[in-house]
């Protein structure tokens, strides 16, 4: 039955089919001609999949990032970023990390940040003489950063899955983010001194100045988001409903970029991407339920245990398996599909559920631009990338990528220290 199923999954990939029909197709067949299950429970399980009130943070978050990339935010955020970068070695390169950081840590949407960043910085690097390549390659991972840095969609779906805490794992999403971010900064730094870039010039204190003041209401995003949910003010959920007001209020009042009928527009555009994402996560609910309920589940599970003895072990064999399914399934399906799996595991070996859940993160972060599927591959395509190019200039930050994983996976200071000092019962 497990290789039945593992073949159809495969096989409706390979034809394009789209995620979510991949991941109901194969549970209706097996229900039919193996079980009496009524059908019924398939459309029950669908609904109940995304019956979850941690789920409403994702419509806001979509809404209040396509708010700020168009309302003027995203422009604003690497300006400020530019003017800090201009003497630095490889300026513009370090710029385009840092603006994904200032910008995931307002979007919580990698694909979002990949467009937002990469429409100013790609022809900015490549008529600097970067190259194609790798101006390509670091705006897809850099962006990738929207899946760590808080407030991250997926962090709120493992939340809604394990009950981890998603207070928690938005902190520990800061510790990562800044590893994930720092590697990224310098190999960016190296290669253009490989390749003899030239610094821009000195600092320019007024341009520092105004640009600063310019995005001073786009870095005051993240501290109210996250300052409100620390301080007790509200939930993860309602701070998600607070930055879409947020957003609204900067882009029409303070930017005067954006009218109501943008608004709109941009409301009808978040949801049908809120529509894309919980449609996968209806159906993963769906396909996990299955997996579950025909002991697929069970016996997974008990593979893994063999390993539970061993943390680390356990940890390389984790990253192994969600590194390979990052490369066909999106951050979501793979919480909901292999979650129930690992989860189980990795929490009897005392890893803290905090601490899986950022590895998670990082693998589903390195899945966005690692082909065949990495949806980063496919977004960069509106920046006039061919999917050939983006594929070459992917391949050497896959390596990078795995390298801040691996710091992030044995050294879990990193990621644990700032949550143990606001939340009992995490470990490191």
């Amino acid at each position: 039955m497990p290789a039945i199923l593992a073949m159809s999954l495969a096989f409706l990939l390979l034809l394009g089919v789209p995620v979510f029909i991949v991941l109901l197709l194969p549970v209706i067949g097996m229900l039919e001609f193996t079980t009496s299950t009524p059908q019924m429970l398939v459309i029950q399980r669908f609904f109940s999949g995304i019956d979850k009130f941690p789920l409403m943070a994702i419509p806001f978050f979509i809404f209040a990032g396509n708010l700020m990339a168009q309302g003027g935010m995203s422009r604003r955020l690497i300006d400020f970023a530019s003017a800090l970068m201009r003497p630095v070695t490889g300026g513009l390169g370090v710029t385009s990390v840092i603006s994904s950081m200032f910008f995931s840590a307002i979007s919580g949407s990698s694909p979002a940040t990949v467009i937002a960043v990469g429409k100013t910085m790609l022809p900015a690097m490549t008529s600097r003489g970067y190259g194609r390549a790798f101006p390509i390659g670091i705006l897809m991972s850099s962006g990738a950063l929207g899946i760590i840095i808080p407030p991250s969609i997926f962090m709120i779906v493992y939340g809604a899955v394990t009950g981890a805490s998603i207070g928690a794992l938005f902190i520990a999403g800061i510790g990562a983010g800044l590893v994930y971010g720092v590697l990224f900064i310098i190999v960016a730094m190296i290669y253009a001194k490989a390749i003899g870039m030239q610094d821009a010039g000195a600092w320019d204190l007024r341009e520092i100045a105004v640009s600063g003041r310019s995005c001073a209401w786009g870095l005051a995003a993240p501290v109210i988001i996250l300052g409100g949910i620390y301080g007790g003010i509200f939930t993860p959920t309602e701070a998600a409903a607070v930055a879409v007001g947020y957003a609204v209020f900067v882009s029409m009042a303070v930017y005067r970029e954006m009218s109501l009928e943008d608004v709109w527009h941009c409301a009808v555009d978040s949801a049908v991407t809120t529509a894309q994402v919980m449609i996968i996560i209806a159906a993963a609910s769906v396909f996990a339920w299955y997996l579950t309920t025909s002991g697929v589940s069970r016996n997974v599970g008990a593979a893994l245990s063999i390993f539970a003895e061993n943390p680390v072990h356990l940890l390389l064999l984790i990253n192994v398996i969600v590194l390979i399914a990052g490369m066909v399934l999106d951050p979501n399906s793979i919480i909901i599909i292999l979650v129930p799996f690992i989860a189980p595991v990795a929490l009897a070996a005392g890893i803290d559920a905090t601490h899986l859940g950022i590895i998670l993160a990082v693998n589903a972060a390195i899945g966005m631009f690692s082909p065949p599927f990495g949806l980063n591959l496919f977004v960069s395509v509106s920046l006039g990338v061919s999917y050939r190019e983006a594929i070459i200039g992917a391949l050497p930050f896959i390596a990078v990528g795995i390298a801040a994983l691996l710091i992030i996976t044995f050294v879990p200071e990193v990621t644990l220290w700032l949550p143990a000092q606001f939340y009992s019962g995490i470990s490191y």
